[in-house]
């Protein structure tokens, strides 16, 4: 993910998705160039940060999705705590999906999509 500013943006994404963060490298401005976070036990992916000189300009091409959200509105005020905002029109039902689109500090898109309720 691009940054103006990795060590901020990696603070957010680690108390989201309550993660640490791994490894800091290079040199950037404002301090490590790259900034990864540890990924959860058994996951398959890990969210790396890196350092970028332009701001974000218009609607990401590829967000995240943050699933099996536990406590929607919950995690929506954390996420205003932490510095992100819920985006407008933020949510949405299709297809026996509900998400919220919120956004980090920066401005990224990502949805918070509540857990499932188990089928009976």
């Amino acid at each position: 993910m691009d940054s103006a500013d990795p060590e901020h943006l990696a603070r957010f994404w680690a108390a989201l998705l309550d993660v640490e963060v791994e490894e800091r490298t290079g040199s950037g401005p404002l301090g490590p160039r790259y900034v990864v976070l540890y990924p959860q036990e058994g996951a398959q992916v890990a969210l790396s940060i890196q350092w970028v000189p332009e701001p974000k300009r218009s609607k990401n091409r590829l967000h995240l999705d943050v699933v099996a959200v536990h406590g929607l509105e919950e995690v929506t005020r954390l996420v205003e705590e932490l510095g992100g905002s819920r985006r407008p029109d933020a949510d949405f039902a299709e297809h026996g999906w509900n998400w919220r689109v919120m956004a980090d500090p920066e401005g990224n898109e990502f949805c918070l999509i509540p857990a499932r309720e188990p089928k009976t």
